[in-house]
């Protein structure tokens, strides 16, 4: 059967050849399977592609465990992973400053980020991983910024209103990350593990920066046909406006909830909560808490949205926020 290759195919392969290091050979790799057309003729094609990546990734590991850091890694920590993305001079790195209260380089002029700086934001109790990125433009792209964009939970698109073609900068981003066959969303969808390498919806936020300035309507007319149904938040890092506002969206934004836990006869530790993805269940939970809880335990009790306070519940009853769960095993 013959392969039928596309040009999409071909641009992707001619990106492989060209690339001077693993993570942009592992990027056209990707590229390559994502476009390639699935039938018993390209089954032989597909194999050997999976098997470059695999290799190429073993590399790249074998490399980090020898104390080497590559700019395409970042490790995750916190309860969640928020990538800011956005053109020269949109603010990112001063979002990042007032939302974590980090020290990044912030300066007037553009290019200032090199490298995927990450940082802590505290939301109450926990804290959330927040990663500046280098800018993209529209003829500025390192092919290894899609690595960690197609891995993280949740993409802050930061433009600025004085940015002198929004829309523009805004396409450009898509159009970028498109050729990674990642698509900007509302809602989005888990992200890819392992060698799965399909066309995937990264959940999107758009940070309109600088409303200290005016033009924020016109700024979001010119973007909406872009950004489609995005949600759009307006801040301002140099007055404060929407910043904290902007904090609870991104909690809420990944989808899950803190929950405390108490030993019988004891006071709740209310100080380290766990953070689990909403719909956790309380028979998920005790595995989480430990792994042989699945199987021990008996019944337990929760504080909180309980129809009543430390009356035992089922196992399949659904944690929700703030929830107080105590375990009998």
């Amino acid at each position: 059967m013959p392969a039928n290759l596309t040009p999409q195919y071909f641009e992707a392969e001619r990106l492989y050849k060209e690339a001077t290091s693993p993570q942009e050979r592992i990027h056209a790799l990707k590229q390559m399977y994502a476009v390639i057309p699935k039938h018993k003729g390209t089954e032989k094609l597909q194999a050997d592609i999976k098997r470059k990546i695999s290799k190429l990734t073993e590399d790249i590991d074998q490399t980090k465990k020898a104390g080497r850091r590559h700019s395409d890694y970042v490790k995750r920590d916190g309860a969640g992973q928020i990538v800011l993305v956005g053109p020269p001079n949109a603010g990112k790195s001063s979002l990042i400053d007032a939302l974590t209260h980090a020290t990044p380089e912030v300066a007037p002029y553009p290019f200032t980020t090199t490298k995927p700086l990450p940082a802590m934001m505290p939301y109450k109790d926990i804290q959330i991983q927040m990663v500046d990125m280098p800018p993209i433009g529209v003829d500025y792209y390192e092919a290894w910024l899609s690595n960690i964009i197609r891995d993280c939970d949740i993409v802050l698109l930061v433009i600025g209103i004085d940015d002198l073609d929004p829309d523009g900068s805004a396409k450009a981003i898509a159009e970028h990350l498109e050729t990674a066959s990642v698509e900007l969303t509302a809602e989005g969808e888990a992200a890819s593990d392992g060698l799965d390498f399909r066309a995937i919806k990264k959940k999107t936020m758009l940070a309109l920066n600088k409303i200290d300035i005016e033009g924020a309507g016109i700024v979001k007319e010119l973007l909406n046909p872009v950004i489609g149904d995005i949600p759009v938040l307006e801040i301002s890092c140099s007055t404060g406006e929407g910043i904290e506002d902007l904090r609870q969206r991104i909690y809420d934004a990944l989808a899950i909830v803190r929950v405390y836990t108490k030993i019988p006869g004891k006071k709740p530790d209310m100080d380290k909560p766990y953070v689990v993805a909403k719909g956790t269940t309380i028979i998920e939970f005790a595995a989480i808490v430990h792994r042989d809880f699945r199987a021990s335990l008996k019944f337990a009790r929760v504080w909180g949205h309980a129809k009543y306070d430390g009356l035992p519940v089922e196992k399949g009853y659904v944690l929700d926020e703030g929830d107080v769960v105590e375990l009998h095993t």
